[in-house]
């Protein structure tokens, strides 16, 4: 069910670069490095952990095809950040799940702690 406040349940309004089924990705609006990327359930659920399993597959099959995007883009990447904030405490500013896809590229030095999500 979507929750009309709720900016990744308005898909519509969004730029979508990837998707399927159960969930889509989009670029973050607010990257911590160059084509930093959001995987969304297409469910309105609050964090990572209240998403079925069909979800989890759905988001981490977008990861990959991504992640192989991504990669092809920019040659220069060779890592990623894979994760998701969960809860207030854990820097989460929208309650929708979602996971970042962060590139990483050699000497370009640690990410800095909580930042807008």
């Amino acid at each position: 069910m979507a929750h009309e406040n709720c900016i990744f349940c308005r898909v519509s309004e969004l730029t979508v670069v990837a998707e399927n089924a159960v969930a889509f990705a989009i670029r973050d609006k607010f990257p911590v490095r160059p084509l930093h990327t959001l995987i969304i359930p297409r469910r309105h659920v609050t964090d990572i952990f209240a998403t079925d399993t069909e979800e989890r597959e759905a988001i981490h099959e977008l990861a990959i095809r991504c992640r192989e995007a991504i990669g092809r883009e920019d040659t220069s990447i060779s890592g990623f950040n894979f994760g998701s904030n969960i809860g207030h405490a854990a820097g989460q500013k929208i309650f929708h799940a979602h996971v970042h896809l962060i590139p990483r590229r050699l000497g370009e030095g640690e990410l800095l702690a909580a930042r807008p999500d």
